[in-house]
């Protein structure tokens, strides 16, 4: 029987989203292995001074358990 945790990251960019979200895998593959599936969860942006600065990919990330 397998089993999976999940756990939340947030991925940034200054350029997309799509470059945010994935960062945020490429940052969690440093430290968790057997990485199964990515779930964005919510896209948001940082602005400072009336200008986009940072554009935020909340996830949840899913990992078999090792035994």
């Amino acid at each position: 029987m397998l089993v999976y945790k999940i756990i939340d990251i947030v991925g940034t960019s200054k350029k997309s989203f799509s470059e945010a979200a994935e960062n945020a895998v490429i940052e969690a593959t440093k430290t968790v292995r057997n990485i199964r599936r990515a779930e964005v969860t919510k896209f948001d942006v940082k602005i400072d001074n009336d200008k986009l600065t940072l554009y935020r990919a909340e996830m949840k990330i899913s990992f078999e358990i090792e035994r």
